[in-house]
């Protein structure tokens, strides 16, 4: 009784595995995956049917069931272990590996008639229980070493691709597809030999199903396009990339990897971070997040020649990544846009002269636009007791320190970069803006809750910049210019604020900014304490590497201290 009411059980919670699995089906899903669950509630009927039978006839037909799965579970186990590891197989692999399973299971058949697979079966009925008592011929050893062989076949499949093949087969399948391969050859081996009251087998095929849900279920968000949807990609020449919504990457087609070839080093499932190759991608999806109508992005792909002519210009687009009706994450679309802004610019370039004055007028515009900003933060400047002088203080140690960036070159950053770091520096304090006065102009240390107000200049910044620029046609700058704002109080050990970003997490203008501003606060006298002297403040800058700024940028520092130390005695003699 006890053995119908558990394998009752056991059957009928696979065949509810199998119905989800039929609901959550995708015709991307590999064909092994619907095997299995065809397989499983097969064998699991087989279990109950033994412990049903009242005969010997009866409980050899349900034997010959249970070895339906016996035989081809592990056959099929072992091919989606293959296919999702992108392990090509001869066309007559396939085949052979069936044809062998096969052959087993017809020796299975001949139990009854022929002494292959059981050399004798006699069945009773020992205390309500029906149980068929056999001894095994020389097939049924063959099927156990063709279990193993399957079984072992599979590991070093999986150990392979997870050492070789790390960069196109998702970590998180390969750790999942471990367990259903061990589950089923365990539990006939090992655990049915420990307990007896009932075999252990087909609970342990039930546990392999619901793994494979779970890599049916994550197996979708790899696999997120269908046929008409790539045809258009190809046809179109549209890149895309998909991320979750952990920022982690999964995947992108060929044309996402020529637009963006950091993306050939990007393992999947590893996540999108402030990295230099990394950050403008990042950017996009951070301000989707904040605001999904801001989903618009210019991606430029410089020419070979350095001509701004042979420039490629793409529409970058963020949008949610669904899984039918769900959202699974977020996929980022690349569009040419090539022609028709050549063909704007072409009109904006009627002839040379409206360019050249287009041009001056742009140039114009833009010293006003950069006065304006800088105007903006000496206003705010002004409103603070105890930072005169600051910004255009930090904005020259900013400079120092990218000139000894630059001539070291270790960190490759591109001469716009550089620049735009250097532009973007008296604007780091801008959300000073929003600081009430009383706790800006204090003269005297912060209580805790006044220390809360004024942290809150780093968000405001960014978010004040952002509104400052949102018009501009500079993507570049402006990303800069929000995180040197929102990130230059984040520390290497991740103690700062606002976000508390540790190590590369925090974009490296910020790292740069952050040394700067340190320096001028610790050289320069403010209400609450005295000026330190030089060596004093070098002691305490590099004794902050590691813990509070960017290691790397050591080597920079102590190459840009002498003009760093120049400077401010300059300041100091006039």
């Amino acid at each position: 009784m006890v053995q119908q009411i558990f394998y009752s059980i056991v059957f009928a919670i696979s065949l509810i595995s199998a119905v989800i699995y039929i609901y959550m089906w995708h015709k991307h899903f590999d064909v092994n995956f619907t095997m299995i669950f065809t397989l499983v509630p097969v064998a699991c009927l087989g279990y109950l049917m033994s412990a049903s039978a009242d005969s010997l006839e009866g409980a050899i037909r349900a034997q010959q069931i249970i070895y339906i799965g016996g035989c081809f579970l592990q056959y099929f186990i072992l091919l989606s272990i293959l296919n999702l590891c992108r392990i090509d197989l001869k066309k007559w692999v396939r085949p052979a590996l069936f044809l062998i399973c096969a052959i087993l299971y017809a020796s299975v058949l001949t139990v009854g008639y022929l002494d292959i697979f059981y050399t004798s079966v006699s069945f009773e009925i020992v205390r309500g229980i029906p149980t068929l008592t056999k001894e095994y011929g020389g097939m049924h050893t063959l099927f156990n070493i063709n279990l193993i062989v399957f079984f072992l076949v599979g590991l070093i499949t999986i150990g392979y691709s997870y050492i070789k093949k790390n960069k196109q087969v998702p970590r998180r399948i390969l750790h999942l597809l471990v367990l259903p391969d061990v589950i089923c050859v365990v539990s006939f081996f090992i655990v049915r030999r420990i307990i007896t009251a009932v075999d252990p087998v087909p609970l342990g095929f039930l546990l392999a199903e619901f793994i494979y849900l779970l890599i049916a279920y994550r197996f979708n968000l790899y696999n997120v396009s269908d046929t008409v949807i790539d045809s258009f990609v190809q046809e179109q020449k549209v890149g895309y990339i998909s991320f979750d919504f952990n920022y982690r990457y999964l995947g992108s087609n060929e044309v996402a990897k020529e637009l963006v070839p950091q993306l050939e080093n990007i393992l999947i499932d590893e996540s999108f971070g402030y990295k230099p190759e990394q950050r403008k991608i990042r950017h996009f999806l951070d301000s989707f997040k904040k605001d999904q109508a801001n989903n618009s992005f210019v991606y430029t792909v410089h020419g070979e020649s350095g001509d701004p002519d042979d420039d490629r210009i793409y529409n970058a687009d963020v949008n949610y990544l669904y899984d039918g009706n769900r959202r699974r994450g977020y996929i980022i679309s690349f569009t040419d846009d090539t022609a028709n802004r050549k063909y704007i610019k072409l009109l904006d370039t009627y002839n040379d002269s409206l360019k050249q004055e287009v041009e001056e007028k742009t140039k114009h515009i833009v010293d006003m636009h950069d006065n304006l900003i800088m105007s903006l933060a000496m206003m705010v400047e002004s409103r603070d007791n105890s930072t005169g002088g600051h910004i255009k203080r930090t904005s020259e140690g900013v400079k120092i320190l990218v000139d000894e960036i630059t001539k070291e070159g270790s960190l490759k950053l591109s001469g716009e970069f550089c620049r735009d770091v250097v532009k973007a520096a008296p604007m780091h304090d801008l959300g000073k803006i929003s600081v009430d006065d009383a706790v800006l102009r204090k003269p005297g240390r912060f209580t805790e809750e006044e220390f809360a107000e004024m942290k809150r200049h780093a968000s405001e910044g960014a978010r004040v910049i952002h509104e400052i620029l949102k018009q501009t046609d500079d993507e570049s700058f402006k990303i800069i210019a929000e995180n040197v704002a929102h990130y230059h109080h984040e520390r290497w050990d991740g103690s700062g604020y606002p976000e508390g970003l540790k190590g590369e997490e925090i974009p490296i203008e910020a790292r740069i900014m952050a040394i700067a501003d340190v320096y001028d606060a610790l050289v320069s006298k403010r209400v609450y304490k005295e000026a330190y002297d030089l060596a004093r403040a070098d002691s305490i800058i590099l004794e902050g590497m590691g813990s509070q700024f960017d290691p790397s940028l050591r080597s920079v520092y102590e190459k840009a201290r002498p003009r760093l130390e120049e400077y401010y005695k300059s300041l100091a003699e006039t």
